[in-house]
Order: C-alpha cells, then structure tokens, then sequence
C-alpha cells in the first residue's frame, strides 16, 4: 500500500491544528481537496483517522498511531538528506552510537578516538541513553551500534563484553567514611544516596541490591551526569556511587574522596552491540573491529 507525501503531511497539519481547513491551508490545498485525500486514506486504511467535533477534529487511537509514524517518517527522511548532503563534503558515512553515560564516561573515549583517526571521513553521532533504552534503539534500527552494562535483555541484539569497570563509592571529605580505604554497600546504605535517574543500571542494580538486603534504597536526590551528583556529594547532600575513573577524577576537581567499593557487582561489564544480522553494514563492522579483536567476532 502506497502513501503519498502530500497526504501524509496533511494528516499531520490537521493533527497539529485541530482543523482540516486550517490543515489544508497550511498544505497550500483547497479544502474539497484535502477532505478527499483525508477520506480516500482512510477508505485504503480502513479505519477513522480523525473524529469530528464542535471545536474541531481530535484524532483517533489509529490516527495517533499514524502520526507517529509520520514523524518518524519525517526524521528519517531529514536524515536521509542530510547524510546524503555530506558525501558533496567528503564524508563517506555516518555511525549511530548509543551509549549509557558510564561507558562515556569511563571506558569508551579511546577507542572513539582511535575510530575517528583511522575514519576520518565517517561521521559519528554519539546519544547518551540509559543501557535498556540503547539496546531498545539498535534492535529498533535508530542506532547502529549501542554500549551498554548488564543485563541484556533484547535477543535482537548481538553482544560482545569489550571492556570491564568498577564502580566507587564517592563520599564528602569530612564525611564520617572518608578516612577510609574501601566501604560496603551497606556501610552506605546507612546515608542518603544521590542516583542517576531512574533506569540507569547502577541505580537500578543499587535499588536490587537494598531489596535483597529487605532495606530501602535511601535516593534522595536524582540528576543526570556525573558532574552534578559529584557536586551534590561535595555540598554534603549525601554520599553517591558512580564509575571508578570519573570517581579518582572528580577527587582532584571537588573535595570528595572516592573509595573502593567492596562487592563482588561493583566490577561489571561493559557491552557492544549491533543488530543480528547476516552481514553487517561496512562503517558498523569497521567498529566493531576497532573494539572487538576479529577471532573473538
């Protein structure tokens, strides 16, 4: 079943005004136009797209769902130009990479710097996503290749372990544990934690570990990227786990001090992942060779 632009657009100009006269005004089409091409879409599709009223139109759970694909039609397509555009500049392709922020963070930089000189002329574009959510946009098809911790939860997914960590504990320097060495996790679970946001691994593997301890998980206060919890640790708002690296740099740059986190799942996994395929895209597997040695494909 064929759908034309045109159509497509007006679908979307009448769900962002509420109005089918406005819709095809804003398409540049008569009205007795528009109404048609509404109509015969929804003969083809066999369903109502949009429900009349008072006021004007409200779109259906059908046209919702249209919608959305519309938009998602619309990016790919911005995207499509866009990296065609850039092959009149030289460059020669482009890689998608999902990421969660501890791989960022801590191992992934090297060997975006290593890719990038040996593949000058690919384009990278890097997202910062939680581990569920890169693994849902490579089986997805919105990234190309995703970097993630445990646990895999998406059989579409073709997984490597490419690099190991260990998380920290990050605590104030006039802390009651900061004239020690190393801490258990129930040694800070007698504090207030400062997270990342819901659904990043090491919140989520905290929250785990608390209930298998039958203690709650004291997160007080939840932000997005390390620098922030790092400073909220320095005000004494509470005591934080994160990466080791970006712990041992974050004591040179605010008065925290990072400790050794004595449990046997502070050392994870960090993941590469591309989509099960028989072959896969050129630029793809020119990065996975830059992390993944070929006998260990």
């Amino acid at each position: 079943m064929r759908h034309d632009l045109t159509t497509l657009n007006l679908v979307l100009a009448i769900e962002q005004t509420r109005s089918i006269t406005r819709g095809a005004a804003q398409e540049h089409l008569a009205l007795a136009a528009a109404s048609k091409r509404l109509s015969d879409l929804e003969s083809r599709l066999g369903v109502q797209l949009f429900e009349r009223r008072a006021r004007g139109v409200e779109p259906t759970e059908a046209g919702r769902a249209l919608v959305r694909h519309i938009r998602s039609l619309h990016a790919s397509l911005y995207a499509l130009e866009t990296e065609v555009m850039e092959f009149s500049r030289g460059i020669k392709g482009h890689l998608r990479i999902a990421s969660n922020t501890s791989a960022i963070a801590e191992c992934l930089p090297p060997y975006l710097v290593e890719f990038s000189q040996a593949h000058a002329q690919i384009r990278i574009s890097l997202e910062d996503l939680t581990s569920a959510e890169v693994q849902a946009a490579v089986a997805e098809g919105r990234a190309d290749v995703g970097v993630f911790t445990a646990p895999v939860l998406d059989n579409r997914v073709q997984t490597w372990v490419f690099a190991r960590g260990r998380l920290a504990a990050l605590v104030p320097l006039k802390h009651p544990l900061a004239h020690r060495e190393s801490v258990s996790f129930d040694d800070l679970l007698a504090y207030d934690l400062i997270g990342l946001h819901a659904g990043a691994s090491a919140q989520e593997l905290m929250r785990e570990q608390a209930a298998a301890r039958g203690k709650t998980l004291n997160a007080r206060l939840q932000v997005r990227g390390f620098d922030g919890i790092a400073q909220l640790v320095e005000s004494g708002l509470g005591v934080a786990v994160l990466p080791e690296h970006p712990a041992e740099r974050f004591t040179r740059v605010f008065g925290v001090r990072a400790l050794r986190l004595e449990e046997s799942w502070a050392e994870r996994d960090y993941y590469l992942g591309v989509l099960r395929q028989q072959r896969l895209p050129t630029v793809v597997q020119r990065f996975v060779d830059t992390l993944i040695p070929r006998e260990k494909q």
